[in-house]
């Protein structure tokens, strides 16, 4: 006991200067990769992780499992070792949560445990056994071990995830069952109020319905030429897409693909007179759910969409339920046969993904006739309206955009 007792002192002693060397060598890391070349940053990152962050998250397991034995996270007050970490360690309590049950299980996992503190395994893939210990037990794992950290080292986490979880069905498959239904009564999605022009989604899926909803995201996920949306841009323009398409559109013979001249999802806009012609002073339109939108932002939708004209209150019934599409099917088909899909230079967007755009605007008094059209994707027709571009067709058929003129902000040097 006393050699033990002895041990520990040494180990106090020599934490700080410890936690002193660990800043001082994060430090020089951190000017190194500053100042490091593009070709060898690859290999920096790589090593930062494998040298580095997960060796550490190893040593802060093994850290946590200790603190959580001894509790002395009660002297601080806390009633958990989970409440603990989310107030001491700057974590949420689901990464908290997440820490506990890592350190718990690799006590009992010695491979994991050394391959992890080693940096031959990442944090995230250690989740992953740490889990698979917790729904099928530590036994089950134990004799798999060698296996499972073999596949682990030569595969993403996504990709080790499903490694792992075949071995939890083969290993207890009605356990795996009893999972995959609590992770399906688990799901929602909310969609909030609109603040400041935006709306914030919220929600979880099951695996199957969020593969689902992945998979019909996809076709409206890839970039195109000259794309500046980030993936996170491209992922929200995908949903709204898809909600736009609706049931609505025929289809070009048995099972070809999907016109956009059919009805869509009706969105009510309450605009007035003025704020469709744009007059100055002219109120914001109304979203039925809640919501404004600027007078631009009418006049675009007012370009391929069902228009009413409501003289008074009673009437609003009637008149939403019997709205006509501003372009009729027919001319829509035209539109799509002629120009095959959006018509800005280098977007090959298809006829779905657009709106027919009046060249001269309908809110101005253009006609919804062949000439006066064209089509133009979502993000193109905003670009349009609201961003100020100017769409021309020439009598050759080539339609070219012209940016709007750029405006001159002035510096804070001359303000």
């Amino acid at each position: 006991m006393a050699a033990v007792a002895v041990q520990g002192k040494l180990g106090s002693r020599r934490l700080p200067a410890a936690m002193d060397n660990l800043r001082a060598a994060v430090q020089e890391v951190s000017v190194s990769v500053r100042e490091a070349e593009a070709e060898t940053l690859g290999e920096a990152l790589i090593q930062l992780r494998e040298a580095g962050i997960d060796p550490l998250e190893a040593v802060f397991a093994d850290g946590v499992r200790r603190f959580d034995r001894s509790g002395e996270f009660h002297t601080d007050g806390a009633l958990s070792i989970i409440e603990w970490l989310r107030s001491s360690c700057k974590l949420s309590g689901g990464a908290a949560a997440e820490r506990v049950g890592v350190a718990r299980q690799l006590e009992k996992l010695p491979q994991t445990q050394a391959a992890f503190a080693s940096g031959q395994l990442g944090y995230q893939h250690v989740v992953v056994i740490a889990r698979a210990a917790e729904h099928v037990g530590v036994v089950a794992v134990r004799k798999e071990e060698a296996s499972l950290l073999q596949a682990a080292q030569t595969m993403d986490p996504g990709r080790f995830t499903s490694v792992a979880k075949n071995f939890e069905h083969r290993v207890d498959a009605a356990g795996a069952l009893a999972e995959a239904n609590r992770a399906y009564q688990r799901r929602y999605f909310h969609i909030g109020e609109p603040q400041d022009g935006l709306v914030r989604l919220d929600g979880l899926l099951d695996a199957e319905g969020g593969a689902t909803l992945r998979a019909a995201m996809q076709p409206f996920m890839k970039p195109i030429k000259d794309d500046s949306r980030t993936f996170g841009q491209r992922c929200a323009d995908a949903v709204v897409e898809l909600a736009r398409r609706g049931s609505g559109g025929k289809r070009d013979g048995a099972g070809g693909k999907q016109d956009g001249s059919g009805p869509r999802p009706q969105l009510i806009i309450r605009a007035s007179v003025d704020t469709l012609a744009g007059t100055p002073g002219a109120p914001a339109g109304e979203l039925d759910g809640g919501g404004t939108v600027p007078a631009e932002t009418v006049q675009r939708y007012a370009c391929d969409s069902a228009i009413t004209r409501i003289t008074g209150q009673g009437e609003l019934d009637h008149e939403l339920s019997h709205a006509t599409r501003t372009i009729p099917p027919s001319t829509r088909r035209a539109l799509e046969s002629r120009d095959r899909h959006c018509v800005f230079k280098g977007c090959s967007r298809p006829p779905i993904w657009c709106d027919g755009h009046h060249l001269v605007w309908w809110t101005k008094g253009g006609s919804t006739t062949l000439p006066n059209l064209a089509l133009l994707c979502r993000p193109h027709h905003r670009m349009v309206h609201e961003e100020g571009w100017h769409l021309e067709r020439h009598k050759d058929g080539r339609f070219t955009a012209t940016p709007p003129p750029r405006r001159l902000v002035p510096s804070a040097r001359s303000a």
